[in-house]
């Protein structure tokens, strides 16, 4: 974890370490970037994968790729945002694994928000970060 940021599970609030995320994460005065939500668009205007965790990999690859420019890594993420079509249980099931298996235990505050669209008909979720930048 990058020590300007400090994750906390408060006693009083419920521990969501075992799920992979914290409740809070307490980032410490720096530059902070905001990375607009990252959809399944692929490089080169590729048709977007089917599926939800297909395009959970393949939005998660626009995340590294924005963290790769920052010079920063997942464990520099303050907030994870992702906005589910029909979010539900099975969804989560789809996607959460995909994006913890990115996040490699950086436990970063993480939102999960159900809509009804995306800004295409074809996409399924949409990741949005607050980061802050190394250095």
């Amino acid at each position: 974890m990058t020590p300007s940021l400090t994750r906390l599970n408060p006693a009083a609030m419920p521990d969501s370490s075992a799920l992979g995320y914290s409740q809070i994460s307490l980032v410490e005065p720096g530059r902070m970037a905001f990375v607009s939500g990252q959809v399944a668009a692929l490089p080169g205007g590729d048709p977007v994968p089917e599926g939800l965790a297909a395009q959970t990999r393949a939005a998660v690859a626009n995340c590294a790729a924005a963290l790769a420019a920052l010079g920063a890594a997942p464990a520099d993420i303050a907030m994870l945002r992702l906005y589910v079509v029909g979010l539900d249980g099975a969804a989560m099931g789809e996607c959460y694994p995909v994006v913890l298996e990115w996040l490699a235990g950086a436990a970063p505050s993480i939102t999960g928000i159900g809509v009804a669209a995306l800004a295409g008909p074809d996409l399924l979720i949409e990741i949005e970060m607050v980061v802050r930048v190394p250095g």
